[in-house]
């Protein structure tokens, strides 16, 4: 499983590295995120080309990823001028065809590895498509855009209602690599970090985002260091991972009937709130 940790600061990105993470994640998206997220409980990074650098410097096992714009008629120079920092991977959000994926990896050219974001309707529709593209390394559901584009009340009704279903069978009939949304600390959040991670494991995610709850927006290395002790609670993942891949199918299936009704008790909470 890949934990995957955003940030744009040296210092963090070093001892996240030597803490165990295997993906720093530069988030340079910005176009059209305000907006779309308006009125939501999220977060806009507000990363700049410039940062790759210095972080780039530091990391030699770690991945570096980085997340640009969405297409659009510059995008062609944005990922020319991120690709001269020598990242491994870009990630594409908010794209609705497989053309669109097409058009982002023609441009890399085997220059990084690409990672487009499922993150509208459209591009879940497309998941037969998808699979059979070449030259893509993997896929990350982002639930953030997918719960807004569908009216969702709660983050994760996204998966309680079923809506990646689809996607999801089609990737693993094909063996594409996959991961699904951000996770809390394992004892933390309304739906905890282990509870999302079981969930995620018992579809066969490979990979998942440390939400913002999990590090507290930390942007210095001594906020991160003073709020978690980031070796050992990855240390608990590491070993929760090994733990919830020894389930049989039966406790998946129970875990994720757990999970559901959580979310649904949630879900319903918010709704008589609004």
């Amino acid at each position: 499983m890949r934990l995957m940790l955003i940030s744009n600061n040296d210092d963090i990105a070093a001892y996240a590295q030597a803490s165990g993470i295997d993906t720093i994640f530069i988030d340079l998206e910005k176009i059209g995120k305000e907006k779309r997220q308006e009125n939501f409980n999220t977060v806009i990074n507000y990363h700049d080309v410039k940062d790759i650098a210095p972080v780039r410097h530091v990391l030699d096992k770690c991945e570096l990823m980085v997340r640009v714009n969405p297409l659009n008629e510059s995008s062609k120079k944005e990922i020319e001028e991120v690709l001269a920092y020598e990242p491994d991977c870009l990630m594409l959000p908010m794209f609705e065809t497989a053309e669109d994926v097409c058009q982002f990896r023609d441009i890399i050219n085997g220059r990084a590895k690409v990672r487009p974001l499922i993150e509208t309707p459209a591009a879940l529709s497309c998941a037969e498509q998808l699979a059979d593209l070449d030259g893509v390394h993997s896929y990350h559901f982002g639930l953030n855009d997918l719960h807004i584009a569908f009216g969702d009340r709660f983050i994760f009704d996204t998966l309680r209602k079923n809506r990646l279903d689809e996607a999801i069978s089609i990737f693993n009939q094909a063996n594409i690599v996959f991961g699904v949304g951000g996770m809390a600390r394992l004892s933390e959040g309304d739906i905890t970090g282990a509870e999302v991670l079981a969930e995620g494991l018992g579809r066969n995610s490979k990979a998942v985002i440390l939400s913002r709850t999990f590090h507290r927006n930390s942007e210095s290395l001594q906020d991160l260091q003073q709020s978690v002790d980031l070796p050992n609670e990855i240390q608990k993942i590491r070993k929760e991972i090994d733990t919830l891949r020894g389930r049989t199918s039966k406790s998946i299936l129970s875990d994720r009937k757990v999970f559901n009704e959580k979310v649904a008790a949630i879900s319903a909470r918010l709704e008589s709130q609004q």
